[in-house]
């Protein structure tokens, strides 16, 4: 990350600063200070010194009052830091004259995320997400690369060296981001295809979301003996994963690990990653992962509402997975249950819990299906190969007229079983609200 501060300095040292704003919950301020704090560090940058701002009202200039910009510059120069780090999203013109008045490099909390991302990204479509959003994010920011040409500008109609410069590096960046949205286009197409073909087989499907280090791809590695990566630090999972797995039921589910959110997350990120978080918009319904240790969990709830929200998918069944029960403490238990009364508890470190998640799964896809019973003649075991494929056969037995099953198949399919149904669908048995 070092290169697109100073092309002759490496970057090693960081001063924070955090922002209460009057439109944030007294306190978050420092939490989200703590946060991004984590933030950094997994960019591997040492912190030299942090401080929290109040800010009744933001300036156009600096964003904070210029009195408050001298003190943090005096802070982080006697602190040896290399690189002022705001917690608010600062604009290009912000950034610039932060810069100017510091000597020092100045990003903000989008860019620190944006590097993060880009230190996890190990497929091809997730490098091409993250360089999309990265290329997007400094083309308006381009002159802070070419401060020392500013000085080369001549008159006339055709402007200066680094006037001129300036635009075809301008030029260079558009042309880029137009290559990464077309080489996205294709992934997405493939992406498609191999739904495509999924849904050939309808299973049903659960995505895994939640908060970014909540463990949900120590979720899917416990129920599937999927080998995610888990590792303690912020997105360490950029991919999607999909794995199937067979529920108490033996009906199968295929179950997607998706890319964790976080507070304040850039919404460049998440038009990126929409080709990612398309697996959440697909899907039958939703396990929401919460890390029931942290102190913020009721934070981390509201914002992967939030981006839910943002992605059309809130209004899914979403089944409230509080994990880490073998780390949390009674008061911390407490919380969680008046957070979500219908939640469940699990440790997917020890398998505690997760057998009641199975069970609320299963109930899950019934509510999709559709209790029936069909006779189906003998020379059709095509159609009944079919049914084992698409749904769930209860009980089959082999008659004189045919073969007499019960079972429970996807409502959306019923054009493979309406020829066969001896009767209406009784009731479905009502399922375990999760």
């Amino acid at each position: 990350m070092a290169e697109m501060f100073d092309k002759n300095r490496r970057i090693l040292k960081a001063f924070l600063v955090g922002v209460q704003t009057a439109d944030l919950p007294p306190g978050e301020g420092a939490e989200l200070l703590a946060e991004l704090k984590e933030l950094v560090e997994n960019l591997h940058l040492a912190i030299t010194g942090s401080i929290l701002v109040n800010l009744r009202s933001p300036s156009p200039t600096f964003l904070l009052g210029r009195g408050k910009v001298g003190e943090v510059i005096e802070m982080a120069k006697e602190s040896g830091a290399d690189v002022i780090v705001l917690d608010e999203t600062l604009s290009p013109a912000q950034q610039r004259n932060w810069e100017e008045e510091s000597g020092l490099a100045v990003i903000d909390r989008q860019e620190v995320i944006l590097e993060v991302f880009a230190d996890r990204a190990q497929t091809r479509e997730a490098m091409l997400q993250v360089e999309l959003a990265r290329q997007e994010y400094f083309l308006p920011r381009l002159t802070r690369a070419w401060t020392h040409l500013s000085r080369q500008r001549g008159r006339g109609s055709l402007g200066g060296e680094g006037e001129t410069q300036l635009e075809q590096d301008r030029r260079t960046v558009r042309d880029r981001i137009a290559h990464l949205r077309s080489q996205l286009a294709e992934v997405r197409q493939q992406r498609g295809v191999q739904r495509q073909r999924r849904m050939r087989v309808p299973v049903p499907t659960c995505a895994i979301v939640g908060y970014t280090n909540a463990g949900k791809s120590c979720l899917l590695n416990r129920l599937t003996g999927a080998q995610v990566l888990v590792e303690n630090k912020l997105f360490a999972t950029l991919d999607p994963t999909t794995r199937q797995l067979a529920l108490p039921n033996n009906q199968k589910l295929l179950i997607t690990d998706t890319v964790g959110f976080i507070r304040r997350l850039p919404h460049d990120l998440v038009e990126a990653f929409k080709a990612t978080l398309e697996e959440v918009v697909v899907a039958d319904f939703l396990i929401h992962v919460l890390d029931v240790t942290n102190p913020d969990v009721a934070r981390h709830h509201a914002t992967t509402l939030a981006v839910l929200a943002e992605l059309g998918a809130d209004r899914k069944t979403i089944i409230d997975v509080f994990n880490k029960i073998d780390l949390a403490s009674p008061a911390a238990l407490d919380t969680a249950r008046m957070l979500a009364p219908g939640g469940l508890f699990v440790s997917a470190k020890t398998g505690e819990g997760l057998d009641r998640l199975l069970e609320h799964c299963a109930a899950c896809v019934a509510r999709e299906s559709a209790a029936v019973e069909l006779l189906v003649p003998h020379d059709r075991y095509d159609i009944i190969a079919r049914l084992h494929e698409i749904g769930q056969v209860h009980a089959q037995d082999l008659r004189d007229d045919g073969v007499h099953i019960h079972g429970s198949f996807p409502a959306s399919q019923s054009a493979i079983f309406a020829p066969f149904v001896l009767q209406s669908p009784p009731a479905s048995p009502s399922a375990p609200a999760p």
